[in-house]
């Protein structure tokens, strides 16, 4: 194993990857595969970004997802949705066109499982192999290397990926046919948003009674009611401290997501409709890029 500050990588042959996409997740996850040894090409749409990366990590920039992708045996992509997706996958520029036969591409942005299907289709037309991996964690996990990805698709292009992959992730899980990833992402933003309203009820419920929530936060916690969100946010929600983590814009549109997909397969979400428009009323009292956690501004 090599060991780079906190992150210890697994030994794995050197490939060669592209990235596309140096968003908050995007950058450190390709600085990982810089620092994990591989051979990495970077583009994003803001080739000053793309700039920044190159001067933190080893690696080369493109000015195109085509050229990124060109002589590459894996492509991850990390944007922001489908339609970003489709702009650096397809079309005489996108990562497709520069692909050889038999390399895979790999997409990390929480889409919709219709978009995974589509692209997994094109890449089998081409020659070209599709993993739709979007992942959990966070910002915080990004930077540590320490994402988990939920995948769909082929067991051989999950296979050839996996290993390059963990250089991000803590764990790399094939969960079944193209899309699976995407929807088991939407299970995890569903579990979420009932969780994180939930905490924050507790949370406002205690302050008013009078009670010193941090305290009773520390005692609850090793019980029934622990999670990882009362451990991660639960005292700076009490602090009201929103600055940081996934952004309540991304997690509408992730609840979009889930909401577009439960019409399409019958299934009921009355919890998670309810605490869409929640999020809706933080982001119109100008808590767009605040946390998710900001949840309990409401409530105050």
């Amino acid at each position: 194993m090599a060991s780079t500050n906190s992150k210890t990588y697994e030994t794995t042959p050197a490939r060669k990857v592209a990235f596309l996409g140096l968003g908050v997740m995007g950058f450190p996850m390709a600085g990982h595969l810089s620092l994990a040894g591989h051979d990495v090409v970077v583009y994003n749409r803001s080739a000053a970004k793309a700039q920044a990366w190159c001067g933190e990590f080893k690696g080369a920039s493109a000015p195109t997802p085509r050229q990124a992708a060109t002589g590459r045996e894996i492509v991850f992509c990390c944007v922001g949705n489908d339609d970003d997706l489709r702009s650096v996958a397809l079309g005489p520029d996108g990562a497709f066109a520069g692909m050889k036969p038999g390399s895979v591409f790999v997409d990390h942005t929480t889409a919709s499982a219709d978009v995974a299907r589509e692209l997994h289709a094109k890449a089998k037309e081409l020659g070209l192999q599709f993993v739709d991996g979007p992942v959990s964690g966070g910002q915080a996990g990004a930077q540590n290397g320490m994402l988990t990805v939920m995948c769909g698709g082929e067991s051989g292009a999950f296979d050839a990926a996996k290993p390059v992959a963990m250089a991000f992730a803590r764990a790399f899980t094939l969960l079944g046919e193209a899309g699976s990833g995407q929807l088991a992402k939407m299970v995890n933003q569903i579990a979420i948003a009932g969780m994180v309203q939930g905490l924050s009820e507790a949370i406002a419920f205690g302050q008013r009674a009078g009670l010193d929530m941090k305290q009773v936060l520390e005692v609850i916690g090793k019980g029934a009611a622990q999670s990882w969100q009362m451990d991660n946010r639960g005292k700076t929600m009490i602090d009201g401290k929103f600055d940081y983590g996934f952004a309540v814009d991304w997690m509408r549109k992730d609840l979009g997501l889930c909401l577009d997909e439960a019409k399409r397969n019958g299934s009921r979400l009355p919890v998670t409709a309810l605490v869409d428009q929640f999020y809706a009323d933080v982001q119109a009292a100008g808590g767009r890029r605040w946390d998710t956690s900001s949840l309990i501004t409401r409530l105050k």
